[in-house]
């Protein structure tokens, strides 16, 4: 189990800071720096190199994106560790968890634990996470509270999304197109427009159509699953002097799409399937004596329709002022999202608890921020405000189970205001100190519950009420909650020689409270969850060892967290679900390695690995039958994961050359829930993806072959047990895909 392994954590910690402290060692003078280049990162909301940043971050550039084929927010899995993505459904909502720490939801009413930011700009709502990603310039992974540099708070960390800008330089432009399986193709093109010499305009599309889902509906008789997606970005660049810089961004995206839909699991035995171990096999029968016997997690007899449609208009806008003693930033974020789906949560031909959500959300959001530098002091200070609101609608249908329809309806919104200050003192030339503080202010209402409908006869057999009796309320909320916290960091830089980087620091993280917005059948299920305090201790090391192509990185880190928000069972009302609650307390600890070598006398070859250890414990908290005992461990959080990649480029004639890339990633076991479900769990795995490519330096040209879950593995992403119904079901990762992709540059 899990829970043998925090021992081994602790000692492969240890061992990877005496690696460290050996590493350092090396020597390598500032001017060799020419194997290995700075890496650039904003992380600290300015220009640095990753070597000055004292913290745990992973960064993924443009090449890399589209090497690994990094196409969604959950694809970042194969190339950072002590991370997890999982769906909530398949195909959408994907849940962030760094090091342990994440959220286990599905409402769209909530906020993520890992704050996402595309260009600066903070996604609202965990349903505005699936989308796709395309003409990036990079993506940084932070891991750890960032709290006193971003525009809403975190505990788990922040993923900032970096789009590739407008360029006076010179014209470029690029177009690609790919073929896969499952009929699936691709198109994406970028044209950069320098107009003069102060402003240039940057376009960029992609689609992508997948004419054959991964999954086989047995009831319809054919597949679902499919894609039709459209995305486009709009960008300029305006800088009329030295001291002002202005960008622009429009953008859209469209999906006329379906979902994949769980596996089943019954809880009974049944005549059809003898020795099949119940409950937890899709071999086992429900209420209705219903069982899947094939064994294929990808084939199922689901009811319903598995649309999963989406639009979304976002547009940024930054202005940069240089006033000569400081920069003025001003970042303005608007996004209007609307999406809808259908989801068969009993995963059977019956229609006992199917529903179809509907999002729609508008967020408005506005940064402030001063920044300068002196000798002694690199500062920043800034306000954040963000008003957004979302109101979704959930039809339930239970004729089968309940022989009732439902209506569930939340109109959450939410005001957020903060204040924030960082600096970093310089002590002496290789010594500084870290300050950061942040007090935030947030007011959120919510209004809603849900109805049972009472229209089918003879009635409805959830609440005992014949049919016109309706509708009628099982749950009710009109509530407001506010909360105002502080959010801080200390902590101590210490630069041994320019290419080498020593770092102390303890910090507080605060996620906001909130509702949950799912299905309720008592008013008691919508009570609002409290805010969770996260504090973090770390320590670290950064080394570049030029003349050696090495980058390497260790750190180690202690978290306590406190009114932990996860998911609780609650069967107060009528229909038992999971919802959204408080664990009084939980710790964590781990370590990290990340490690990049190119070695000057193997020209073109590059190795990367990344390891994470962890160990969680959480402490016991309530659940409807009793106490969880402590001990516990945090839903997504595996002891152990691990990235490596390799990569060789070797020149076949003049104008050719070949690249060949490899890339694995292994998970250790993991529980899905907060309880530690068996039925929820999820052995240790790994993934395999490759990629060879023939480039053209003369024509700027390259014809990729690539594969990604190469040996066809199949783990468990996400899974809901309601055993008091007599089912459940399980999401799987998406199996092997190939295909060959063209691509061409101007």
């Amino acid at each position: 189990m899990i829970r043998q392994h925090g021992n081994r954590a602790a000692l492969l910690g240890s061992t990877m800071l005496g690696a460290a402290v050996l590493l350092t060692g090396f020597h390598a003078s500032a001017q060799e720096a020419t194997v290995m280049e700075e890496i650039t990162v904003t992380a600290q909301k300015r220009a640095q190199d990753v070597l000055d940043v004292g913290g745990t971050l992973e960064v993924v550039g443009a090449t890399e994106l589209a090497e690994r084929r990094i196409e969604q927010v959950r694809d970042l899995t194969s190339v950072v560790s002590s991370l997890d993505i999982k769906e909530q459904v398949a195909g959408a909502m994907p849940i962030i968890t760094i090091r342990g720490v994440g959220l286990d939801d599905f409402s769209s009413t909530n906020n993520p634990s890992a704050g996402v930011y595309v260009d600066e700009v903070y996604l609202a709502s965990l349903a505005q996470m699936s989308f796709d990603l395309f003409d990036l310039e990079r993506v940084e992974v932070l891991k750890g509270p960032q709290g006193t540099l971003y525009g809403r708070n975190s505990t788990a960390g922040a993923i900032n999304i970096v789009t590739a800008k407008p360029s006076t330089d010179r014209f470029s432009a690029r177009a690609a197109a790919g073929l896969g399986n499952y009929d699936s193709y691709d198109l994406e093109g970028m044209v950069n427009l320098p107009v003069s010499d102060t402003l240039a305009l940057r376009f960029a599309a992609k689609t992508i159509q997948q004419g054959e889902g991964y999954y086989f509906n047995r009831v319809i008789n054919r597949d679902i699953g499919r894609r039709d997606l459209w995305i486009g970005r709009a960008l300029a660049r305006w800088t009329p002097n030295d001291a002002l810089d202005i960008n622009l961004k429009i953008e859209g995206q469209r999906s006329r799409s379906e979902m994949g839909q769980g596996e089943y699991f019954g809880q009974f035995p049944s005549p059809l399937a003898p020795g099949a171990p119940c409950p937890g096999s899709p071999r086992c029968s429900n209420f209705f004596g219903y069982v899947d016997l094939d064994g294929d997690p990808f084939s199922g007899d689901w009811s319903g329709r598995q649309f999963y449609n989406f639009d979304q208009v976002a547009t940024t806008l930054k202005v940069d002022w240089d006033l000569g003693f400081a920069t003025l930033t001003s970042v303005t974020g608007y996004a209007n999202f609307a999406r809808s789906f259908y989801i068969d949560t009993d995963a059977s031909p019956l229609r006992q608890t199917d529903f179809i959500q509907t999002d729609k959300i508008n967020q408005l959001s506005q940064e402030l921020r001063l920044a300068g530098s002196s000798e002694q002091l690199e500062w920043l200070v800034g306000g954040f405000l963000s008003t957004d609101r979302v109101k979704v609608t959930t039809p339930g249908f239970f004729e089968d189970l309940f022989n009732t329809r439902t209506m569930s309806v939340a109109d959450q919104s939410t005001d957020s205001a903060a204040l924030f200050a960082h600096g970093e003192w310089k002590v002496s030339e290789r010594l500084s100190v870290i300050t950061g503080l942040r007090y935030t202010w947030e007011e959120k209402s919510n209004r809603g519950g849900a109805v049972d409908l009472v229209e089918l006869c003879p009635g409805s057999a959830l609440i005992l009420a014949p049919c016109g009796a309706g509708p009628i309320p099982l749950s009710i909320i009109d509530q407001k909650i506010d909360d105002t916290n502080w959010s801080w960091k200390l902590g101590l830089n210490l630069k041994a020689d320019p290419l080498t980087l020593f770092y102390v620091s303890a910090s507080q993280g605060v996620k906001s409270g909130g509702f949950f917005s799912g299905m309720t059948t008592a008013t008691a299920q919508l009570i609002p969850y409290k805010p969770e305090r996260l504090v973090a201790l770390e320590a670290g090391w950064k080394r570049r060892v030029p003349d050696i192509g090495l980058q390497a990185s260790a750190s180690v880190f202690f978290y306590g967290y406190h009114d932990v928000q996860s998911f609780i069972r609650d069967t107060s009302g009528a229909l038992p679900i999971q919802r959204l609650g408080n664990i009084d307390q939980a710790d964590l600890y781990g370590a990290d390695l990340d490690v990049t070598l190119r070695p000057p006398s193997l020209e073109g070859l590059t190795l990367q690995a990344g390891l994470g250890l962890l160990h969680t414990k959480l402490g016991s908290f309530a659940i409807t039958s009793g106490t969880a005992p402590s001990g516990n461990e945090l839903p997504n959080a595996p002891s152990l994961t691990f990235n490596g990649s390799a990569q060789y480029e070797v020149d076949l004639s003049a104008d050719w050359s070949l690249s060949l890339q490899g890339g694995a990633h292994y998970s250790d076991e993991v529980f899905k829930d907060a309880l530690n479900d068996p039925l929820l769990h999820q052995e240790n795995y790994w993934t395999f993806d490759g990629r060879v490519a023939l480039i053209s330096t003369a024509h700027d040209l390259e014809i990729a072959v690539w594969g990604k879950n190469l040996t066809d593995d199949q783990h468990l992403t996400q899974g809901i047990n309601l055993a008091a119904l007599g089912y459940g079901n399980r999401n799987y990762n998406a199996p092997r895909t190939y295909g060959v992709t063209l691509a061409k540059r101007w």
